[in-house]
């Protein structure tokens, strides 16, 4: 499983046209997810997640999480970060989960996040063609893999 993580200073996701999603400052966190994905790599990386000290302090030193920041979380899925581009120029997608296998370990992610901060997480529509719209603070932007923990 991999996570894009965005400090934002706001963000949305819209579907139609319609904006479904919307936060303040906090965190836009992209989610990929591969079949050999389990229940382990969401706990790790929902609390990697949460624990990162990203946000500044009085002294403006990044040095606060999302709940010290007072922060909010927006998560969409994204089969495209599982792309590999080993060979040639188009990108494969082969090392993404098939719907029956991402969405349900996707919403597993999610309630694992409103599991540890007590809120329900803005979402975007999984296997939707969605407009994600941010305001990158910093920039801000960490990437983070379960298969690889750096």
């Amino acid at each position: 499983m991999r996570i894009l993580v965005q400090r934002v200073a706001e963000a949305s996701v819209a579907i139609d046209g319609a904006v479904r999603s919307r936060i303040g400052r906090g965190l836009l966190v992209l989610v990929g997810i591969c079949a050999e994905d389990t229940d382990e790599d969401i706990e790790w990386l929902a609390g990697k997640m949460l624990r990162l000290r990203i946000f500044d302090d009085a002294d403006g030193v990044m040095n606060l999480d999302l709940a010290a920041a007072g922060g909010e979380a927006l998560i969409v899925s994204q089969f495209t970060l599982m792309a590999s581009t080993r060979k040639g120029n188009r990108p494969s997608y082969v090392k993404a989960a098939p719907e029956a296998v991402s969405r349900p370990l996707y919403d597993r992610f999610v309630d694992c996040i409103e599991r540890h901060t007590g809120r329900r997480p803005a979402t975007g529509e999984f296997g939707a063609d969605m407009k994600v719209s941010l305001v990158n603070d910093g920039p801000v932007t960490i990437w983070i893999d379960s298969k690889n923990r750096e």
